[in-house]
């Protein structure tokens, strides 16, 4: 419940912000007919291997693994309609285009993630233990005192730039095909729980770095309003300061996701071409 309450009050502020900005616009360029829109989807990802850095100077510890992998939990897959709907890896956005064309945007977007490093695997440790050298393979399970989940969210959150391609849109606007382009950049907001050498760590929610994202997406929309959206994204996360049992971690890892979206764009403008019979003309 605690990362719903904070996606809806970044989403909520994105509003505001947005709602602000239009009303501050000149009347000369109230021909800048644009348009919100919202989305709300699903997302399963693939990460690469990466390197954990372990600092716990007041136990001795100081230490790397090596080479780790990683999964994710999808949670939509199974009972989707009998748990709530921000338990599974969820992704919203909200966004808006504004020039003439309609079709350059901005956008927040919100994916929860979920980053689980896999049991029974063998992960090379290389540093210091308990203040001795360290330089072994160890079996990484609950039994040997070790877990690592970001499951209440690796949480990407980022600020982009949005571009719309048009691919076909009938004469009515009743059907549109596009395709999508987007990048940007922002804050990791992930929830930490781990353990480590038997220490586990106590939950919790912060600010934990930064993360880039490309996207690309094609976007069919009906009767106007409606859109489904397929895209796949490539991340690049960076995380630091993640608290832990008397210390932290410093981990970084590319994702690659594929998200599939529902979602409705409305325009701010009754004119609005992209609402209207191409044979109507605009106001």
């Amino acid at each position: 419940m605690k990362k719903f309450v904070l996606s809806a009050r970044l989403l909520c502020l994105f509003i505001l912000f947005s709602f602000a900005a239009i009303a501050q616009e000149p009347k000369k360029h109230s021909h800048h007919k644009g348009a919100f829109y919202f989305s709300w989807g699903y997302n399963t990802e693939w990460y690469t291997k990466s390197t954990v850095h372990v600092t716990q100077n007041a136990i001795g510890d100081n230490y790397n693994m090596l080479h780790v992998n990683a999964h994710d939990h999808r949670g939509w897959d199974y009972n989707l309609l009998h748990q709530q709907l921000s338990i599974p890896q969820y992704n919203w956005r909200i966004g808006y285009y504004f020039n003439d064309s309609k079709d350059l945007g901005v956008e927040l977007n919100f994916d929860h993630t979920k980053y689980i490093i896999t049991e029974d695997q063998n992960i090379q440790f290389k540093g210091t233990h308990n203040g001795s050298p360290l330089d072994s393979t160890i079996l990484f399970n609950q039994t040997n005192g070790f877990f690592y989940y970001l499951n209440n969210g690796a949480n990407f959150l980022l600020f982009n730039i949005v571009k719309r391609l048009p691919v076909y849109h009938t004469k009515s606007n009743n059907l549109g095909i596009d395709l999508v382009g987007k990048a940007g950049i922002g804050p990791v907001v992930p929830h930490v729980q781990n353990s480590f050498f038997g220490h586990p760590n106590e939950q919790h929610f912060q600010l934990g770095g930064w993360n880039a994202g490309l996207e690309t997406a094609l976007r069919i929309t009906i009767m106007k309003y409606g859109f489904l959206e397929f895209s796949q994204k490539v991340d690049y996360a960076r995380y630091s300061h993640l608290k832990i049992y008397n210390g932290t971690v410093h981990q970084a890892f590319g994702t690659y996701e594929l998200i599939l979206s529902a979602g409705a764009i409305f325009p701010t403008h009754s004119g609005n071409p992209m609402f209207h019979s191409k044979e109507k003309k605009e106001d």
